[in-house]
């Protein structure tokens, strides 16, 4: 067989390409510097900050909320995970840590649940008035969910039992009254001797049955990442409930199963549809109760879809394991199972009768400690009211476990 005939063109044509190419790369090699040197001197200025109390290691990510390193408490030389956060560079990055720090100190007086992140320590280097970051200490895992999935690493047993420790913890988080709302493998940490951690609790609220977003205010935030969105929450429900957490369980589990995103959206508009070529179009009596009029309107309009077969998107996996997703992954959230019903499935058995850890339960979270979610963030009174509490949760903070 000849070999394929080489592209055909002309000079101008190749000096084109490689003038675009060689600015593509110049600008990559500019931001990989820029990355370079700004994780250089926030390791610098953790050494810095954390120094008499923990050696700093590597960087381990970052993202919008912050940076986190990998270090050792000296004296125990524990393994820790060090996550800096600019709390004030926003003021919603101010709640949002405030949200979190509170959330896990609650949780993190309970023993009888490790499945959700430990925080260790919290360290704020400066003086009331002054200081510009803050260091969350928490327990070191191995690496997160995605980044497992990604290096195909994941067998059915794996995800079986993942999927169960997941559930162990949405249920002992719901029972405080409490919704994380950003379920998704990068959220979930795991170690080489297959446990879980929940972490990543910025977008979590404290929450009794479902609130009224147009009278609360808060529901509003951005909430999710995209492909592991409920669809109540795309289609801005003023009420919603732990079921939302739930929606994520079954898109992670078909994540792990299968290997590839269940709804990987490219935006609002694509991400409805894929649901939808999924899910089918739901009736007006599933769509009323989770639509605003302007969403209701926008699904209307659309070309009606019929459902797909689960067996044709589950090929080579178990009908229980089929079954769960199809229980968890529905439009109407009513229909969805609880994080209870989750653990009691048929699917789950095999870990429901041996470990019983789905008993543990939390004592139901004030949310009188999250006002902040109630008033208005940017003002001057706001921003320093925050910074003091900021401050003086970190000075109050003990250091459970260690």
């Amino acid at each position: 067989m000849a070999p394929p005939a080489a592209p055909v063109c002309d000079a101008s044509t190749t000096k084109l390409r490689h003038a675009k190419h060689d600015r593509a790369g110049s600008v990559q090699h500019t931001k990989a510097s820029m990355k370079d040197e700004r994780r250089a001197a926030a390791l610098r200025k953790a050494q810095q900050d954390l120094g008499s109390k923990y050696r700093i290691g590597r960087v381990l990510g970052e993202g919008g909320y912050g940076i986190v390193f990998s270090a050792r408490e000296r004296g125990t030389e524990k393994r820790v995970a060090i996550k800096r956060i600019a709390p004030f560079e926003h003021p919603l990055l101010t709640v949002r840590t405030l949200r979190e720090l509170r959330i896990l100190r609650h949780f993190g007086v309970q023993k009888d649940c490790d499945i959700v992140i430990a925080l260790r320590d919290v360290v704020i280097s400066g003086e009331l008035d002054t200081f510009q970051d803050i260091y969350l200490v928490q327990e070191r895992m191995d690496c997160d969910l995605h980044h497992v999935i990604r290096a195909g690493e994941v067998t059915s047993d794996h995800a079986q039992y993942l999927i169960y420790q997941l559930l162990v913890g949405l249920k002992f988080i719901h029972s405080a009254g409490v919704i994380h709302r950003d379920i998704k493998p990068s959220n979930l940490l795991v170690n080489t001797q297959c446990d879980l951690r929940i972490c990543d609790f910025g977008l979590a609220r404290s929450i009794d049955g479902g609130l009224q977003a147009a009278q609360e205010g808060f529901l509003t935030e951005y909430v999710a990442t995209r492909w592991y969105r409920a669809p109540e929450i795309m289609l801005s429900s003023k009420l919603y409930t732990q079921a939302v957490d739930i929606w994520s369980v079954g898109c992670t589990l078909y994540e792990m199963l299968m290997g590839r995103t269940l709804f990987p959206g490219k935006d609002y508009h694509h991400q409805l549809g894929l649901i939808l070529d999924v899910l089918g179009t739901p009736g007006m009596e599933t769509l009323r109760p989770i639509c605003s009029s302007r969403a209701l309107d926008y699904v209307h309009q659309l070309p009606r879809r019929d459902s797909k077969p689960w067996e044709s998107l589950l090929p080579n996996v178990s009908k229980e394991a089929r079954d769960f997703i199809a229980r968890t992954v529905t439009i109407d959230p009513t229909k969805r199972m609880t994080a209870a019903e989750c653990l009691a499935h048929p699917y789950l058995k095999v870990y429901h009768d041996e470990f019983k850890m789905e008993e543990v339960e939390c004592p139901r979270l004030d949310r009188q400690m999250f006002y902040f979610d109630f008033e208005p963030k940017d003002t001057a009174c706001g921003r320093q009211k925050h910074r003091e509490e900021l401050w003086r949760d970190a000075q109050q903070f003990s250091r459970p476990g260690i």
